[in-house]
C-alpha cells in the first residue's frame, strides 16, 4: 500500500508555469507506475501524464504534450509535473495516481492523492 499526497497547486495567469509535487509513503514508490490526472468542475476525471517505475518511459495526453513534464525521484519517492505555458483549459484538480499496471485509464489505478487545485486565469 502507498500514500500520496500532492502539493504545489495554486493560482497562475495564462503563459506561467507551476510544478507539482507527489509525496509517496509507505510502499515505495518505485514499486509503482505513477500517473497524472486531472478533473474539472462538471468534467470526467482525464489522463494527464504517466511514468514508468524506473522513469525510462512516460507518456502525455495530446493536450498538454509539449508543454508537461512529468519525472520522478524514486530516491525521493516523489513524482513531478512540471507545467509550463499554462492555459485557462488546464484549471482543475490535480491528481497524483499509483498502481502495479501502466495505463493512461484512471479507473486501472489503485492508490490516489487529495488533489490539489491549479487555476490559470486569462
Amino acid at each position: 500500500q502507498v500514500q500520496l499526497v500532492e502539493s504545489g497547486g495554486g493560482l497562475v495567469q495564462a503563459g506561467d508555469s507551476l510544478r507539482l509535487s507527489c509525496a509517496a509513503s509507505g510502499r515505495t514508490s518505485s514499486t509503482y507506475v505513477l500517473g497524472w490526472f486531472r478533473q474539472a468542475p462538471g468534467k470526467e476525471r482525464e489522463f494527464v501524464a504517466v511514468i514508468s517505475r524506473g522513469g525510462g518511459r512516460s507518456d502525455y495526453a495530446d493536450s498538454v504534450k509539449g508543454r508537461f513534464t512529468i519525472s520522478r525521484d524514486n530516491a525521493k519517492n516523489t513524482v513531478y509535473l512540471q507545467m509550463n505555458s499554462l492555459k485557462p483549459d488546464d484549471t482543475a484538480v490535480y491528481y497524483c495516481a499509483a498502481d502495479v499496471n501502466y495505463s493512461q485509464t484512471y479507473t486501472r489505478y489503485r492508490y490516489w492523492g487529495q488533489g490539489t487545485q491549479v487555476t490559470v486565469s486569462s
